[in-house]
């Protein structure tokens, strides 16, 4: 079907954030990729799409082209790469507000009862639509709850996550109520993260295990760790530059707030998993400070490309921080927290134009910069109340 350019830099209140290159002229393709279509329900199907012009080439603006590319040059590599993902998301009533009053039990069995009516319609709706869900279950947050996926292929996965969006926006809607992808969906209240699972494998076997270093990793793998902190000032406007992402990313919430990486650690903005026998799927790396106002094709993308740079720069694997930072004393490196620093920071990254390309990035800082503008100087309870269903499905 026919798109305009403009489609890339449509904003969370339907602004659009012209630039030099993206304006009224103009016309690109969205070829669906038919061998996903996926079923929602009767008369409703999703398939995931590529940007094309009118040629048939792949359109610079287009994220998941952009993924397909980074998958790529892991496998030239010679790395098989699995990429998880998490959603979290809040339970809201049919006026956006919150979906029930009455005390919530973290992780609680009563909480999970409850609304068993929803889960079990949400995960048979998920099994239908193809979704491979490992885990779903009530969160920490009132009302809020994390669908787990399975890994897969970089592009599989942020192809699910978008499909999974949908399919719990509409069982929650059969259920009388809506979902928020926000990353604060109310102030003082927890936030959602959209967290990233990655491990890689060559030939001689997984990067993150069997090795000699810490839990395992072998040089590779803390290379390639090493490579995915070094880049986190540059690509925090990726991961996390929305008008809300700052309340979330603060000590204190488990929202890896913190450029360090430790075992299990949650504070850290990489917790890894070792391979035990409680992870089937091995040893991984978590991205923990991605949250949903980020597209997960531009996410994924970013987390492998910077992988990969860490690969081949042969960077050493940094000292870990085996528990919250405030505590440890442990001074990580600082984040550009907030979303104007946060923009500087990607808008003058050499490296965040190498591993996204400067049309990417010209088209994200334009969208952000429209967030900033309009909502920058808001109170926290009016910007929340105003971007609650804007990453919603």
């Amino acid at each position: 079907m026919g798109v305009s350019p403009s489609w890339s830099v449509f904003c969370v209140d339907s602004g659009i954030a012209f630039t030099p290159d993206i304006g009224v002229a103009g016309d690109l393709r969205i070829r669906i990729d038919g061998e996903h279509l996926r079923i929602i329900e009767d008369g409703i199907a999703w398939a995931p799409g590529d940007l094309h012009d009118q040629y048939g080439r792949p359109a610079p603006l287009c994220p998941r082209s952009l993924l397909a590319r980074v998958e790529q040059r892991a496998a030239e590599r010679g790395l098989e790469v699995r990429v998880g993902g998490e959603l979290e998301c809040t339970m809201l009533a049919a006026d956006s507000g919150p979906a029930s009053a009455e005390p919530w039990s973290p992780y609680g069995i009563r909480t999970s009862l409850d609304r068993s009516a929803f889960l079990v319609d949400l995960i048979g709706a998920a099994e239908r639509a193809g979704l491979a869900v490992e885990q779903l279950h009530t969160e920490y947050g009132h009302d809020q709850l994390e669908m787990s996926l399975a890994p897969a292929g970089p592009v599989e996965t942020a192809d699910a996550i978008v499909l999974a969006r949908i399919v719990i926006g509409r069982a929650a809607a059969r259920h009388g109520m809506k979902i928020s992808f926000s990353p604060v969906p109310f102030a003082d209240a927890a936030g959602n993260g959209a967290h990233l699972h990655l491990s890689l494998t060559d030939s001689a076997g997984p990067l993150l295990s069997g090795g000699d270093g810490p839990y395992g990793i072998r040089p590779e793998g803390g290379a390639a760790i090493a490579g995915v902190l070094d880049t986190l000032p540059d690509l925090l406007g990726v991961y996390a530059g929305s008008a809300l992402s700052a309340l979330r990313l603060k000590p204190g919430n488990w929202a890896g707030a913190s450029a360090c990486w430790g075992l299990e650690n949650r504070e850290a903005a990489v917790r890894f998993i070792a391979a035990t026998p409680g992870n089937p799927h091995g040893a991984n790396a978590e991205l923990k400070l991605v949250d949903p106002s980020a597209n997960p094709y531009l996410a994924a993308a970013a987390f492998l490309g910077s992988a990969l740079r860490g690969i081949d720069r042969r960077l050493p694997l940094p000292p870990e921080v085996p528990e919250d930072p405030r505590r440890s004393g442990a001074t990580p490196p600082a984040l550009p927290i907030g979303q104007q620093a946060a923009l500087e920071a990607l808008e003058n990254s050499a490296t965040a134009a190498e591993l996204l390309t400067t049309p990417i990035i010209e088209a994200l800082i334009a969208v952000r910069r429209h967030e900033l503008t309009t909502y920058g100087d808001r109170p926290p309870a009016e910007t929340t109340q105003a971007l609650r269903l804007a990453w919603s499905c």
